[in-house]
């Protein structure tokens, strides 16, 4: 392919993933509020369209109309670009989420992701890094003390948690010896998934996305009871819905890397033995991708709706106490794997 064609699948690339995110942000919503009212014996939205499913288009024109207000204490230019980096933070991440193998298309080998970077990982995790920026800027920059307390809260978290995070990846990296997700996935053949090899760290990411992602049991930064809406308290409006959505994508980007980290991403255990035909297999690992990441995101709902809030001496005794120990634990583990096992 030439240098136009390439450009040209990039940013056809691009505009699908920016469409398919957008609408899966918004039923992300949606179906947490009919999830929510499931756990809890209500009816949920059903008012705007069939059964409620237009109700997020309502909702994203509701806080749009809404007047956009500024407090006179904040740093106005803070305050404003706080919103933006949580929201650049959370979708820049899908560039290097691979959804299934190559496939060809009017005689194009295209791969489904968008870039393959053989450190995709720490491309991953820098970024992640980079979105308690947001958080902590939307708290400072406000002017008022709740929403100070609730930006301080998320920087200690997330840095926090980000150790456990980091160590727990490790492991997998050890054991597929490449930072590139496409390789990583192509490491879990058959039944070789992390989950099963190494479940100490499969767990201690998964609790770590929760703590990431500020979802119960540890939205600790925006605490309504005592904070009442934590670093967001002052914001309204589009920039309000910035930080919605860019919690939600979150959520997507962290079901997302457990299923490519530890659930073997589109992989499907022996299928290639079945004798299938190659768009049906491409069709079934695609739809695979897709399956495990929804019911990871179930299960983010499932919790937020079942568990109580930890107290913040809780959480930072749970990243430091058990999470970090733990975290190294697995990478003792895995080591021990390769050295004896040759895996």
């Amino acid at each position: 392919m030439n240098i136009g064609e390439i450009i040209l699948i990039s940013l056809i690339k691009i505009a699908i993933t920016t469409v398919a995110m957008l609408l899966t942000v918004a039923y992300l919503v949606y179906f947490e509020r009919k999830i929510s009212a499931w756990v809890q014996n209500r009816v949920g939205p059903n008012r705007v369209g069939w059964n409620g499913l237009l109700q997020p288009f309502a909702d994203v024109f509701k806080l749009l109309l809404k007047e956009d207000i500024i407090p006179t204490a904040s740093n106005k230019t803070l305050h404003t670009l706080a919103p933006f980096i949580s929201l650049f933070v959370a979708f820049a991440t899908y560039a290097v989420i691979p959804i299934g193998p190559p496939v060809e298309i009017f005689g194009y080998k295209i791969n489904l992701y968008m870039a393959d970077v053989n450190i995709g990982i720490l491309y991953v995790l820098a970024l992640t890094s980079l979105g308690v920026y947001g958080i902590t800027f939307a708290g400072w920059s406000s002017g008022s003390k709740y929403s100070l307390f609730g930006g301080i809260r998320s920087s200690a978290q997330m840095i926090s948690y980000e150790v456990s995070m980091g160590f727990s990846v490790a492991g997998v990296v050890l054991l597929a010896q490449s930072l590139s997700p496409v390789s990583i996935v192509a490491s879990q053949h058959g039944l070789m998934w992390n989950a099963f090899i190494q479940p100490i760290g499969f767990i201690t990411f998964f609790v770590s996305a929760f703590a990431e992602t500020n979802r119960l049991p540890f939205d600790l930064p925006e605490a309504e009871p005592e904070l009442v809406g934590g670093y967001h308290t002052e914001y309204s409006s589009f920039k309000f819905a910035g930080f919605f959505l860019a919690e939600y994508a979150n959520m997507i980007i962290s079901s997302a890397m457990i299923t490519t980290l530890y659930l073997g991403g589109w992989q499907i255990p022996f299928i290639e033995k079945i004798g299938l035909n190659p768009p049906l297999v491409l069709i079934l690992q695609v739809a695979s991708y897709f399956i495990k990441s929804a019911a990871i995101l179930f299960f983010f709902i499932w919790v937020r709706w079942s568990i109580p809030r930890f107290r913040y001496d809780q959480l930072m005794n749970i990243g430091w106490k058990v999470m970090f120990p733990l975290s190294l634990l697995n990478i003792l583990w895995v080591a021990l794997l390769i050295m004896f096992f040759n895996l």
